[in-house]
Order: structure tokens, then C-alpha cells, then sequence
């Protein structure tokens, strides 16, 4: 499993800070307020410390308030600066983390039919959540951490070597050392976390595929299998945990073995050049106390390692998707497709998936507007990759389609789609209100236009009968309703769109014989006027087509009209004589 360099990311990472840098900017100053107080307390115990051993009667009542005062209004403004960095702050990496999942779902709209098919939906839905938990906490974290850590080490070694250079240098010496040890596991662990976080997507993309498939396991009474599988992919991240748990502690106990190694070099060292006269008691305290605070700074880098590792797994895995190529984009000139009249020809066209060898090979296609052209044929000849070249989910490999004479490869793909409708054997209804189903044929559409529409695809009868008729909710993927009602209500959608080029993809083919007439009803008030493609396994639905085309693995073996074609005794006979036994 590669994983990227930590620079790189944090390179594409810092463009999302561009929004709020005047809030960053306060969060840093606030930090350096912080900071400041806790600067400030080892001098005063110094001052104190040294008066009272040297000069007793120096150190007044008067001073030692004044110097409480002090304290305590550096405390107040300590107050106030960790409420803005606790609260604001973390707001600040909330609205990042908002940002990525914005853009990353954005992205994930421009992605081929080619992505999806090669990526399981669970990994997708682990990155755009899971994944993203954590940005909060790094975006907000991440610089105020280092920010902090890097002010107090700077200022502390200049304080201490202001107290004996020597003592400062073999302290900070030990730093280095510490560093390049506990880097050892810094590697390891990320690698672990970004196994941990490819793990749970799988999970989430077993656990998908068995909750969707819960119909088909408990027909078979497979659940046992099920949960068999679960069970391997839920010990297979236990295990991915363990291992980064390994890491974090080998981490830890590095960490903690030299900070040990520090205080006692402060104490044994310190105390003897104490006895040598080269620093003074006073001078020994304030030291104890600024190492003290440079190894809690030291700690908390230490506590905050785990998060900067999972925020760069998390941007890491989010940079992955992102950086996905979008096929099917629209030309630099791409213009909008306007007044389509339907007139629809391939020329030349040849079209293969990738590490495949070509499923169609220099087709020439001529569809008339408002004609109704059928293609049938063996499974596997290309009917339906032929169709969804049209609204470009795929682009050719060769040649090109015209749509009233126009490349469709230099228009915008939303205008091209916007004139197509599609009727497709597995129809998918969104999670909401048969409403909001209809609707999405034409967001912003009037009840009455929806009404209209469900009426023309022969669905507003059995709507009406629902228990909140329109309103009522389809369920998951439309599971409260027939076949033949999600596809009526598919219709009632395409109605709604009204587009001038229809393609309908073995529409009536998963329906029983009544729901199939009734389909087949509203699919002939639907083509009627409209440049029409259908693909169909079941010949009778085709009897009326203007042109038939039989499509096989030599391309377009045979053309003319059910009645021709039967009369030639070729392959659309065979095909029909097949489907009557």
C-alpha cells in the first residue's frame, strides 16, 4: 500500500485554511498569549527565589502582589485566548472538514460510469465520512500545536542559555536524538492507520452489500454465511488495530524513555554544576520548571502524533478520490444543445472498456427524428453500452455520435442530458415521498404538472390509493412498492422531463404479464413524438418499431421492420421463432 509523503499532503492540504486565515491568524496570537503565561511564571518564581535567598528584605509585600497581579491578568487574558481557540477554532477545522466533504461529494458527481464500476460503494461512503472525522480536530490542532511547541522551545532555550549555556546544549542534544527515535514508529503508524481506515470501508461495503442482499440471504437461509463473512472482515480490522496500537506504543515508550533521560540530566547535572558554583539554586529552579514545560510541550506533540497521523490518513485517502480523472467533461468550447429535434447518427463508431477487447466496432447508425428504432440481439452485444454512449456516460473510442449534427463531445454534457430520458429495467427510486420521485423528472415542477405527468404513465390511480398518496414514502430504494409501480413511477419522472430523445433499456422485462401491458401502455404514450431507442429481450414489445436492428458481435447483422425481417428468415426470425417456444 503506497502511502505519500507527509509534505505533499500538508502542500494540498493548506489551500482549505485560505477562507479563514484571519481566523487562523487570531487562533495563533491567541496561542502565543498562552504561551506567554507560561513563560512568564518559572521567571517570577526565579525572581522570588533568588530575592529570598540573597536579599530577604527586598522581597516586599508590595512586590510579591504586584507580581500576583501580574499573574493573574496574563491568566485572565490565558482564559479568554484558550475559550477563542477552543471554541473558534475548532469551529474553523469544523468548516473545513465541511468544505472537503463538500468538495469530495462534488467530485464524486463527476465521475464516470467507468469509476463506479471498478469501486466499491462502501469505500466511498468510509471516505467521505469516517475519514473526514478527524480533519476537524487536525485543521484546528495541527498549527496551534506546532505553533505552540515551537514558541516555547525557541524562547526556552533562549531563557536557559541565559543561564548556562552548557546545561542548555546537553539538555536540547538529548531533543535530536529523541526525535530521530521515535520517528522510527512515526512512519509505521501511518501506514497502520491508513490499513485501519481501507479496512473499515470494507466493512462498510460488506455490511451495504449484505443489508441490500438481506431478501436473497434469507430465501437461501444464509445467514449464517453472512454473518461468517462479517465476521472475517471484523477480525481482519482487529487486526489492523492491534498493529497500530504496536506502533503507537513502541512511540509512546520511546518518548516517555527520554523524557526520563532529561529530567534526570537536569537534576544529576544541574545539581553538580550547582556544587561547582556555576549556577545558582534560584537559576537550578527556574531550569527545573522551563524543562518541565518544554517536555510537557514535548507530551502534548507527543498526545497529538496519533491525530496528525489519522488527519493525514484521512487527507490522504480524501486526495486519492479527488485526484481521480473526470472522463467525461465538457470542451474547453463546448457549447449548449439547444432546440433538439432528435436526429441521432453514429459514424464510425467503435467503443471498448478498458483492459477489454472492443464491444462495438465502426457502427453506422442513423436514427430519423421521431423515429422509433429497436435494437435486440444475444446478451453481451453492446445494445445497452451502445445506448449509454448517447448521453455520454461513456465516450467513444473512435468515431463519433452527432445529435442534430452536432458532435455531442463538443456541447455540454448537461445540456445533452438534459435532452434525453431513460426507462431502465432496474429502476431506482431515491429514499422520500413518491412526490419527490416524480419531481426529480423537474425539480421546482407544480403538483399539478406532476399530477399530469403520473396520469400519462398510467400511476396516478394507484398513487391516489396509497395511504398518503403522493406523500407517502417508497422506502429504500422503492421497496414498498410493485415492480410495476417503481416503474410506472420512472415513467411518471420521464414524462416530467419531457425531452425529446427517449431511451428505454428492457423496461418491461423483470415484470409480471399484467404490470408488463400496463407498462407498455404508458412506454407508447411516452414515445409517441419522440426519437425513441429501445433495447428488448421480449421481441413482442418491439412489433410495432419503425426499423429493427439486430445487433451481434459483427456489428448490425440485420435492419428493417418486424414484418421484413421475418420475411428474410436471418437472425431476427431465429431470435422471434425462439421467444414464441
Amino acid at each position: 500500500m503506497v502511502t505519500k509523503k507527509t509534505s505533499y499532503l500538508i502542500k494540498r492540504f493548506i489551500p482549505y485554511f485560505k477562507k479563514y486565515k484571519w481566523v487562523l491568524v487570531l487562533d495563533l496570537f491567541c496561542a502565543t498569549l498562552t504561551t506567554l503565561c507560561d513563560l512568564v511564571l518559572p521567571l517570577i518564581v526565579r525572581f522570588i527565589t533568588e530575592k529570598g535567598m540573597n536579599d530577604i528584605g527586598a522581597l516586599t509585600v508590595e512586590t510579591i502582589l504586584s507580581l500576583g497581579l501580574l499573574y493573574m491578568v496574563l491568566r485572565v487574558l490565558d482564559v479568554i485566548a484558550n475559550y477563542y481557540m477552543a471554541n473558534v477554532g475548532h469551529v474553523m477545522g469544523a468548516r473545513i472538514e465541511t468544505d472537503m466533504r463538500k468538495d469530495l461529494f462534488s467530485h464524486m458527481q463527476e465521475l464516470s460510469y467507468s469509476y463506479y464500476s471498478n469501486t466499491k460503494i462502501g469505500q466511498l461512503m468510509a471516505r467521505i465520512t469516517s475519514d473526514l472525522f478527524d480533519i476537524t480536530e487536525f485543521a484546528h490542532h495541527c498549527p496551534e500545536e506546532y505553533f505552540i511547541a515551537v514558541l516555547k522551545i525557541a524562547v526556552s532555550f533562549g531563557i536557559l542559555c541565559s543561564v548556562d549555556v552548557w546545561l542548555t546544549v546537553i539538555i536540547f542534544a538529548i531533543l535530536p536524538v529523541m526525535i530521530f527515535c521515535s520517528m522510527q514508529f512515526n512512519g509505521k503508524m501511518k501506514k497502520a492507520f491508513k490499513k485501519q481506515r481501507n479496512q473499515i470501508g470494507e466493512i462498510n461495503a460488506q455490511v451495504e452489500d449484505s443489508l441490500l442482499g438481506i431478501r436473497v440471504s434469507k430465501s437461501f437461509a444464509n445467514e449464517e454465511i453472512e454473518k461468517a463473512k462479517f465476521e472475517e472482515g471484523n477480525g481482519k480490522f482487529l487486526g489492523v488495530k492491534i498493529e497500530s496500537y504496536k506502533y503507537m506504543a513502541g512511540f509512546q515508550g520511546t518518548v516517555r524513555f527520554f523524557d526520563g533521560i532529561m529530567y534526570i540530566a537536569v537534576v544529576v547535572i544541574g545539581s553538580l554544576f550547582m556544587i561547582k558554583g556555576k549556577i545558582a539554586p534560584s537559576d537550578l529552579v527556574a531550569y527545573l520548571l522551563y524543562v518541565v514545560m518544554l517536555l510537557n510541550s514535548v507530551r502534548r506533540i507527543v498526545e497529538f502524533t496519533e491525530q496528525f497521523q489519522r488527519g493525514m490518513t484521512g487527507i490522504e485517502r480524501f486526495i486519492e478520490v479527488m485526484d481521480e480523472p473526470v472522463e467525461i467533461d465538457d470542451a474547453e468550447d463546448a457549447v449548449e444543445l439547444q432546440d433538439v429535434k432528435g436526429n441521432i447518427i453514429f459514424e464510425d463508431v467503435s467503443f471498448q472498456y478498458p483492459d477489454s477487447d472492443n464491444i462495438l466496432e465502426h457502427l453506422n447508425i442513423h436514427v430519423k427524428a421521431g423515429e422509433n428504432i429497436a435494437f435486440v440481439g444475444p446478451s453481451g452485444a453492446g445494445k445497452t453500452t451502445l445506448c449509454n454512449l448517447i448521453p455520454r456516460f461513456y465516450d467513444v473510442t473512435a468515431g463519433r455520435i452527432l445529435v442534430d449534427g452536432s458532435d455531442i463531445r463538443q456541447v455540454t454534457v448537461k445540456s445533452l442530458r438534459s435532452q434525453i430520458g431513460m426507462v431502465q429495467q432496474d429502476v431506482y427510486l431515491f429514499s422520500g415521498t413518491v412526490y419527490d420521485n416524480i419531481e426529480y423528472g423537474r425539480p421546482g415542477a407544480t403538483k399539478k404538472e406532476i399530477e399530469e405527468a403520473a396520469k400519462m404513465a398510467g400511476a396516478h390511480e394507484f398513487i391516489s390509493q396509497l395511504t398518503e398518496g403522493y406523500h407517502t414514502f417508497v422506502g429504500e430504494h422503492g421497496v414498498k412498492l410493485s415492480g410495476g409501480q417503481k416503474q410506472r413511477i420512472s415513467i411518471a419522472r420521464v414524462f416530467l422531463k419531457n425531452p425529446p430523445i427517449l431511451i428505454l433499456d428492457e423496461a418491461t422485462s423483470a415484470l409480471d404479464n399484467e404490470s408488463e401491458m400496463i407498462v407498455q401502455e404508458s412506454l407508447a404514450k411516452l414515445a409517441k413524438g419522440r426519437t425513441t431507442l429501445t433495447i428488448a429481450h421480449r421481441l413482442t414489445t418491439i412489433r410495432n418499431a419503425d426499423r429493427i436492428m439486430v445487433l451481434t458481435d459483427n456489428g448490425i447483422e440485420e435492419e428493417g421492420n418486424h414484418e421484413e425481417l421475418l420475411v428474410k428468415q436471418g437472425a431476427y426470425a431465429k431470435l422471434y421463432n425462439l421467444y414464441k417456444q
